[in-house]
């Protein structure tokens, strides 16, 4: 699904589509690094958990991997105000003129995506475990790349404001 915006892009055919392709891939990458970097940590320190009944009450034992994880499928979901919201905005906005059918397909595609992150989210937070993770306590290696990509997520959404602003001055948008 994550590829799609990037094909969108390119069918935009604009400069500003292609700078919107640049900022969506970056955000893509921050985001995609900050939930896998959480699954690798959670699987080496839990013997090989990976299913999502796994993670019910990581929270209660892990809340800072918690939140890195829930940040980053916020923004793979694109929900404001995260960096994915304004990347696949910025994909976006050119394209209802020209093919309002592949826009509404686009977001029609992120819905159903942020349903299925929020099952997550909601094994995480609400969901109790029957067999916990235990707590543990990443690698300095680990938590110093989590937290630049889970600031990497909070940071380009707020530095996509300046994005668009001189992506408005240059290309007139």
């Amino acid at each position: 699904s994550q590829a799609g915006y990037i094909l969108l892009a390119v069918i935009g055919g604009t400069p500003f589509g292609m700078t919107s392709l640049v900022f969506y891939v970056l955000v893509y990458m921050a985001a995609n690094l900050a939930a896998f970097g959480v699954i690798a940590s959670v699987e080496q320190h839990s013997g090989g958990k990976v299913a999502i009944e796994d993670y019910n009450g990581l929270y209660r034992t892990n809340p800072r991997l918690t939140v890195a994880m829930t940040l980053a499928l916020f923004s793979l979901a694109g929900i404001p105000p995260f960096a994915g919201f304004f990347s696949k905005f910025f994909v976006l906005r050119p394209l209802p003129q020209r093919i309002p059918l592949l826009v509404f397909i686009a977001l029609l595609n992120t819905v159903i995506s942020l349903y299925y992150y929020l099952l997550v989210v909601k094994a995480m937070f609400i969901t109790p475990g029957e067999h916990p993770i235990p707590t543990f306590r990443s690698d300095r290696g680990t938590r110093l790349s989590l937290a630049l990509c889970t600031a990497g997520v909070l940071l380009l959404g707020i530095a996509s404001v300046v994005y668009d602003s001189i992506g408005a001055f240059a290309f007139g948008m």
